[in-house]
């Protein structure tokens, strides 16, 4: 009976892509309204993606035009739509461009000449802009296609779609200028990722600076009439009874659902982010999925992956909307992926769990003044996609008395009861970390064969309060992120457990692409994506895995594509995880990938800019692949994975970096006996 089940789930899953805009176009941040990050192109195939080749590439011109020191706070992480027979995206400095689809040549530009002296906390940074068309006007009316924007210094921008004119009648001159609470520095508060446009409604979330105060700025969700920029309605996740704090943002990307009239939102935690004491309870309706009436602002459910939030576990990720097979027939959800390597399965109706999630005990005893919730919600149903444990003997290291012994020694003087365990003074073991399992980029699904795919991340970072008397004029050590929590009764610190070779403490993989049977609960496998080739001395390519806080495109032809933090744009088997193609990139692409098709021919995209934060090179481009045309030969930017010898060849230089290594390291340790001796 299973055979015509999973037969009949893929008929209606075709029959949903047939009826659903999506079409052959990349219209939506995430591909679609409710990011699935699923394309029905199928000219690009496992048995011919060997044969793509890098077809243009689009610099924006950051590099030549900005400071060195302002690009070193730039996060190039956008996603290019295809709308309006041009691909359209924005830069860190929310210029918006809009290039030819087939070779890459500019069509418009728009620059909002945005400050690059207010320092914003969360980086120069535009995920991507939201496209909308307004079926009251004219066929040839200015601004019946718009492109909608938030911006680093708050405001909300209006552009025609066709030309990059600003639409005269949203706002003023096609801008809306945020009404924000007193700020500490003008970069403390802006606008990262796309808007979202349904039913005439233009709605932005906001990203606001991490542990700076404890009444820090609200996490107001604002919404406006796209066609003339007056003001609907505002709501602000956190509710307050009996609260002092702000945050609970919606940082990341939201999701809709034109049908329903909802829109979805993933909220963040409140402030500050680890000590909590001036504000007991669950702190509703933070670390959240949300689901608001678009038209009105109106409530209509909110589910929390998180009581009182003391380890920045925010919800980074889109929230996906599918129609997937339960088991007991079809039913339209919304898929959350989380931080801590959870996936929470929801009914988009009622906001229910479509699985059971079990309330479980968590570690206690906080920080003085700290009241922590006993329990937190755990996922039955889909195992977690990352590991959440680590522990002092289960540590990485190349070199067994140095590096090993090192991170050992950071994991066991830190307070580690598993996942959960809270910040305290002593230190704390947050794993996965702050940044860890799954990301802004999100998670994509299959509708047809009711797959879903994620990339992940592992990392350890050490947590640790420090008592407010001590924290006047404290000086961090390097790498260390410091948070005042002003108004709290501790600052703190942050930093990944690294070992003095500069490798992370926890074992690899680093960063993996997960596939996952939703119905069966099961992960299908699991594929490391990324190597040190871009870090490591003479471009030593280990495999082990790169942090992936970036996301997936996958397509009907039975690929999954994806960047990294080193240089290359992957294609992987989506049914195996076998990694088949690279494609080389002037510098990582740390954003999420399309692919559209043009002119007969399909391409697969991806802004290729680098990521700051984490110390990569950092660059300004677009690159796109096709397949090569006739007579046109596969160039050095791309190539198969498989090359005759290409893997032995790669470990076996691995092998003798390794060996030179721990010789010079044996060496210099012997000498140093010697001289105590």
């Amino acid at each position: 009976m299973r055979k015509p089940v999973r037969l009949l789930a893929a008929f209606v899953g075709l029959c949903c892509l047939c009826l659903s805009s999506l079409a052959l176009a990349w219209e939506h941040w995430g591909g679609d309204r409710g990011g699935s990050r699923f394309s029905p192109l199928t000219q690009i195939t496992p048995g011919n993606v060997g044969n793509l080749v890098r077809a243009w590439e689009f610099r924006t011109g950051d590099l030549d035009s900005r400071a060195p020191e302002v690009m070193k706070r730039t996060k190039f992480q956008a996603t290019p739509l295809l709308v309006e027979d041009s691909l359209i995206f924005c830069s860190p400095f929310n210029e918006v461009i809009a290039l030819d689809p087939g070779s890459g040549a500019q069509k418009w530009r728009y620059d909002p000449k945005i400050s690059t002296s207010q320092r914003p906390a969360n980086r120069y940074n535009c995920r991507g802009v939201a496209y909308w068309v307004d079926d009251r006007a004219g066929a040839n009316a200015a601004c019946r296609a718009r492109i909608f924007m938030g911006t680093n210094d708050v405001r909300v921008i209006a552009l025609d779609a066709r030309t990059g004119i600003p639409c005269e009648d949203f706002g003023s001159h096609g801008e809306v200028r945020l009404a924000t609470p007193p700020l500490e520095w003008p970069g403390e508060f802006q606008i990262t990722s796309a808007p979202v446009i349904i039913r005439g409604v233009a709605i932005v979330g906001s990203s606001i600076a991490d542990n700076r105060r404890v009444e820090a700025p609200a996490g107001t969700v604002r919404a406006f009439d796209a066609r003339t920029g007056v003001a609907r309605w505002n709501f602000d996740p956190l509710v307050h009874s009996g609260v002092i704090a702000g945050h609970a943002n919606v940082w990341a990307p939201m999701s809709m659902d034109e049908d329903r009239g909802l829109v979805f939102l993933p909220t963040s935690s409140p402030s500050p982010d680890f000590w909590g004491g001036k504000r007991p309870g669950n702190n509703d309706h933070a670390n959240s999925v949300v689901a608001l009436r678009a038209e009105t602002g109106e409530l209509v459910w909110s589910f929390q992956t998180v009581h009182h939030d003391v380890w920045d576990y925010d919800l980074p990720a889109q929230p996906t909307l599918a129609r997937i097979d339960t088991g007991e027939g079809m039913r339209d959800v919304v898929i959350q992926p989380t931080k801590q390597g959870f996936v929470f399965v929801l009914d988009r109706d009622t906001g229910k769990p479509v699985w059971p999630v079990e309330e479980r005990s968590v570690p206690q005893s906080g920080a003085e003044g700290e009241q922590l919730s006993p329990t937190q919600p755990f996922p039955t149903h889909v195992p977690a996609l990352v590991p959440q444990r680590i522990s002092a003997d289960d540590v990485f290291g190349l070199i067994p008395f140095r590096d090993r012994s090192l991170c050992r020694e950071q994991i066991a003087a830190a307070r580690n009861d598993g996942l959960y365990t809270p910040p305290s003074t002593q230190g704390t073991v947050v794993y996965p970390m702050t940044g860890g399992g799954v990301n802004w980029g999100g998670a994509a699904f299959d509708p047809v064969n009711q797959i879903l795919y994620a990339n992940t991340s592992r990392a350890v970072h050490i947590v640790k309060l420090i008592p407010r008397a001590t924290a006047q004029g404290f000086n961090p050590p390097p790498g260390h992120d410091f948070g005042q929590q002003i108004g709290a009764p501790f600052a703190m610190t942050r930093a990944v457990a690294m070992s003095p070779l500069g490798l992370l403490c926890n074992k690899p993989p680093w960063g993996e692409m997960v596939a996952v049977d939703l119905k069966a609960g099961k992960v299908l496998w699991r594929s490391r994506v990324g190597t040190t080739e871009d870090r490591a001395p003479l471009g030593i390519a280990f495999g082990w895995g790169t942090p992936l806080v970036n996301g997936v495109a996958i397509t009907a032809g039975g690929l999954a594509f994806t960047g990294a933090m080193d240089a290359y744009l992957r294609a992987f088997d989506a049914r195996s995880g076998e990694e088949l193609w690279q494609g080389r990139l002037p510098v990582p692409g740390v954003a999420n990938p399309m692919t559209y098709l043009w002119q007969g021919e399909q391409y697969v995209a991806i802004g290729a800019g680098g990521h700051s934060e984490s110390g990569t090179t950092i660059g300004d481009s677009v690159v796109a692949f096709r397949l090569a045309r006739p007579g046109e030969a596969p160039s050095l930017w791309s190539r198969t994975v498989d090359r005759p010898g290409g893997r032995f060849m790669a470990k076996a230089i691995a092998f003798a970096f390794v060996v030179v290594l721990l010789a010079i390291a044996a060496w210099r340790w012997r000498r140093r006996a010697k001289r105590f001796a």
